[in-house]
């Protein structure tokens, strides 16, 4: 019998500060229960019969003493609370050390070294908004065909330019060598071409971004099944926060919506192995952005949604619901935050309402996933799926 396993991870949608939330200055964050009270309730009645209510107390969603999957929550192993680390212990690598992050901008030895191996200088070099910073130095760049060099409060280092100015494929290169050099201690989880276009005043990205991702330095549960002849199908962000590795097939979304189009699509074509699916827009567009209704409603959108992906499940199927860090909407910060992530796990063929407990691991769900296929894992994480099993 064809198996197949399905993975939604929401990013950002974390439930409640870690025991060591105090050294990420991230104590209080609770992304989803603050984001709840925040807007006066939440309307989430598919997750509430999952039993997303039995995780914590949320305003609006009750708890659920039939609930229709098993739940529980886990924590974070590795250092730091991105979502590329997120990602990696979910499939099973713990990272041991925090990526590098650059609040005050990038040190000489980096922006030096760049700048001497692209033969230009660079402007900004600062924490910055990506349409912010086109905005105050895109004029300067158009007259001076220097690059606009910025980063966030993610580990990243991004370069944006003009298309008219430096071509979209110059601008790849120039990422590519950074992505060269940026080893070691600098190792910065991406690089990011951010190509834009207009007049000042008017300047606006385009669609032609693109990712240089660092690959994870050993095997994930996603190599291990591709090597055991597996499908492995990553959507949305999933591709660039492995750089690729361990995929048979990919396709990036525009947005959460975009992708539980392209999630139902896939889950119709593909009727065994492993699909993954990363929601951006949690983060990305809300959390970072301190926008608690916009993250209220992108909730209460998938909610809507998600009987769209469980109406095709087959009979033993399982899916799994969770999410990769916080990013909590309603805290004066506009980083992630060190939270615990909530766990539902669903399927026809396993047992109802179980409670999973604190996880020790997000690797969890990794060696479960290897459970379900009857391979090794990565040796880290310990598989739930017999205690979900009838």
């Amino acid at each position: 019998m064809a198996r197949r396993a399905i993975l939604i991870i929401l990013d950002a949608c974390g439930i409640g500060e870690l025991p060591d939330a105090h050294l990420y200055n991230d104590e209080g964050s609770n992304t989803i229960v603050n984001t709840a009270r925040a807007v006066g309730g939440l309307k989430l009645p598919d997750l509430e019969k999952l039993g997303l209510g039995n995780i914590d107390t949320i305003l609006g969603v009750n708890p659920n003493a039939s609930a229709t999957a098993d739940f529980g929550k886990m924590a974070e192993l590795s250092a730091g609370k991105d979502s590329t680390s997120g990602h990696w212990e979910i499939m099973g690598l713990t990272t041991e050390k925090p990526f590098p992050v650059y609040p005050h901008g990038f040190p000489p030895e980096v922006i030096d070294q760049f700048e001497k191996a692209i033969g230009k200088k660079t402007l900004g070099n600062k924490p910055a908004s990506g349409t912010e910073i086109i905005k105050e130095l895109g004029e300067e760049h158009v007259r001076t065909g220097k690059p606009i060099v910025y980063t966030s409060a993610d580990s990243v280092f991004q370069i944006a330019a003009h298309e008219d100015v430096i071509p979209v494929n110059e601008l790849y290169e120039m990422c590519s060598t950074a992505r060269n050099l940026l080893v070691g201690e600098h190792a910065v989880v991406r690089v990011i071409a951010r190509p834009f276009v207009g007049k000042p005043g008017s300047f606006r990205r385009t669609e032609r971004r693109k990712d240089f991702s660092l690959p994870p330095p050993s095997d994930t549960v996603l190599d291990i099944l591709k090597g055991n002849h597996l499908p492995v199908i990553g959507l949305g962000k999933i591709e660039d926060l492995f750089a690729g590795k361990g995929l048979t097939h990919c396709t990036h979304s525009k947005n959460n919506s975009d992708g539980i189009d392209k999630l139902v699509e896939a889950v119709k074509e593909f009727k065994e192995g492993f699909i993954l699916i990363n929601l951006i827009d949690f983060d990305m567009l809300w959390g970072h952005r301190n926008d608690p209704r916009a993250f209220a409603d992108g909730l209460e959108e998938f909610d809507r949604r998600l009987p769209e992906v469980m109406e095709l499940l087959q009979k033993e199927d399982i899916l799994i619901i969770t999410a990769d860090h916080g990013c909590d909407p309603t805290t004066p910060s506009t980083d992630h935050s060190r939270e615990y992530v909530p766990l539902l796990v669903y399927g026809e063929s396993i047992a109802k309402g179980k409670n999973l407990g604190v996880r020790e691991s997000f690797s969890d769900v990794g060696a479960t996933i290897a459970d379900i296929f009857g391979i090794r894992g990565t040796g880290s994480g310990k598989s739930f799926l017999k205690e979900i099993r009838w």
